[in-house]
């Protein structure tokens, strides 16, 4: 067997050992990107390799797993991987998150701790000069903390679909008790709870740096039946929800290059202009935070829609203007 293919055949037993329902042959092609038939050459070859290896029943389809994991020799990590969990795990201590970094952190002792001494102190010295040669710029933004407490208080309540309860307080509004039905965290500039308001269903995000006596509530609480906190994600342009609109944005020649490479939104489109120029379009809500974004573009962008938009965007500039002329 050549090399790339046994490569292929160690990583698909690997991902049948991290999967604890098995996969299908469907999802075997997927994962490793190859045609049905060649899915199917390379599970027997794992069958063959791997005795622990062994066929779920699953109608109208059959998985595949291997229970007990794999033993060290096949999981040793290479110096990339643990230079990217320790990359990792310095950026978020660098962006205010102690506990999540301290997570990482053990993590990657514990899979040191578990690797030959051999392997290790051959790898060490590469190990080491990879991490004096890579950093992670630190940008101006918000320094979002999540509170170790509060996350394992409102993990375990999404975990057991329990009511939340929590204080929630507005700059220049009233400190409010809220309960919600927790539907998960996401993390950015700022760190929000996801959930749906208890009494309108209505789902909507949370700061957690204004949350405070955090607290799981007696009860059943589930999140919406077809809630998917990765598709609530991608509607905002950041992360801050609000009205969905058709966005058109028109790049200059000047920034086309770099528009088009450049993420804007998952349901982006580009269409490319007879004077090299680009018009972005994707739906999305948060105007405000994607005309804090339009300003790095400076006149190298102009707004075609929304109207709403056009009239964020010189909110913010007028304010801008007011603080400038105050500074007179």
């Amino acid at each position: 067997m050549r090399h790339d293919k046994a490569v292929l055949v160690i990583e698909l037993a690997r991902r049948m050992a991290a999967s604890a329902e098995g996969l299908t042959l469907d999802e075997m092609a997927r994962d490793m990107d190859v045609g049905r038939r060649t899915a199917e050459r390379m599970r027997d070859a794992v069958l063959m390799l791997f005795p622990s290896a062994e066929e779920v029943s699953d109608p109208p389809t059959k998985r595949w797993r291997i229970r007990g994991g794999l033993s060290a020799f096949e999981q040793a990590p290479t110096a990339t991987e643990l230079l990217e969990l320790s990359k990792a795990a310095q950026g978020l201590r660098t962006a205010g998150e102690p506990g999540r970094a301290a997570a990482l952190e053990g993590l990657e002792r514990k899979l040191k701790s578990a690797m030959r001494s051999t392997a290790l102190n051959r790898m060490a010295p590469d190990l080491e000069a990879l991490v004096r040669a890579e950093t992670i710029a630190v940008q101006a933004g918000p320094r979002p903390s999540a509170d170790e407490a509060m996350l394992a208080t409102i993990r375990g309540a999404v975990l057991a679909q329990s009511p939340l309860g929590f204080t929630y307080s507005r700059p220049g509004a009233e400190a409010r008790r809220r309960s919600v039905a927790p539907c998960g965290v996401m993390f950015g500039r700022a760190n929000y709870l996801v959930a749906a308001d208890r009494e309108s269903g209505r789902v909507q995000t949370f700061r957690l740096d204004r949350m405070s006596a955090v607290e799981a509530q007696g009860g059943f609480a589930p999140p919406p039946p077809d809630f998917d906190l990765s598709v609530f994600a991608s509607q905002s342009f950041g992360i801050y929800q609000d009205e969905i609109e058709d966005v058109a944005l028109r790049v200059s020649p000047e920034g086309a290059q770099e528009a088009r490479g450049w993420r804007w939104h998952p349901t982006q489109t580009l269409e490319d202009q007879a004077d090299g120029g680009v018009v972005v379009r994707f739906r999305a809500s948060g105007m405000r935070e994607l005309a804090w974004h339009l300003f790095t573009w400076g006149e190298r962008v102009t707004i075609l829609e929304p109207q709403r938009l056009k009239a964020v965007m010189a909110g913010e500039l007028a304010a801008s203007q007011r603080a400038l002329d105050a500074a007179d």
